[in-house]
């Protein structure tokens, strides 16, 4: 979809490992790396547009990763002229994209980039959390530089202490201390 100023919607994925690192991809026959992102179709919602890219491109399911959370609105970003494809309508000049932080919870053995027909990326790694600012393409920086600065409060895992009460037949109370990641 394609807005009335001429931006695609899209949907941009940080993708957080347990360690704090971030998934960073190669894109096919490209010497090209970045975050996974995709377009938003006209029945869906960013959310669901983001759960369809993280499938297709990463291969990973809602039930492999936790929404930590996702950019206040959309970012920006143009693309250079020489990549503008004005024999298109409608004029597509640059991306709109709403982003998503996630952590994953299953293992990185769940990651499989051959997921759809036509796979987006043919290798990936962990990297730092800022280093996709200096890696990503010109015009995509900015756009980056914005996201993971307003998503960095919830790239750290926070230990969450849940206090179970449990009756044990005629012994009374027992608490049981169960940490999870959240």
């Amino acid at each position: 979809m394609i807005d009335a100023d001429g931006y695609r919607l899209n949907i941009g994925i940080i993708l957080v490992s347990k360690e704090g690192r971030v998934f960073w991809a190669k894109r096919v026959s490209q010497n090209a790396w970045q975050f996974p992102q995709g377009g938003v179709k006209p029945h869906e919602t960013p959310k669901q547009a983001m759960f369809r890219e993280l499938h297709e491109e990463v291969g990973l399911t809602p039930k492999q990763v936790h929404v930590a959370g996702a950019t206040k609105g959309w970012l920006r970003y143009r693309l250079p002229s020489h990549l503008i494809r004005y024999y298109q309508k409608p004029l597509c000049i640059g991306q709109k994209q709403i982003w998503y932080m996630l952590h994953l919870l299953g293992s990185e053995e769940d990651v499989h980039l051959d997921a759809s027909e036509q796979p987006e990326f043919e290798d990936w790694k962990w990297v730092d959390y800022w280093y996709p600012t200096s890696q990503v393409i010109f015009f995509k920086r900015k756009v980056y530089e914005t996201a993971l600065k307003e998503l960095e409060p919830l790239a750290e895992r926070k230990q969450e202490t849940v206090l179970v009460r449990r009756s044990v037949q005629r012994t009374g109370v027992r608490k049981i201390m169960v940490r999870r990641t959240v």
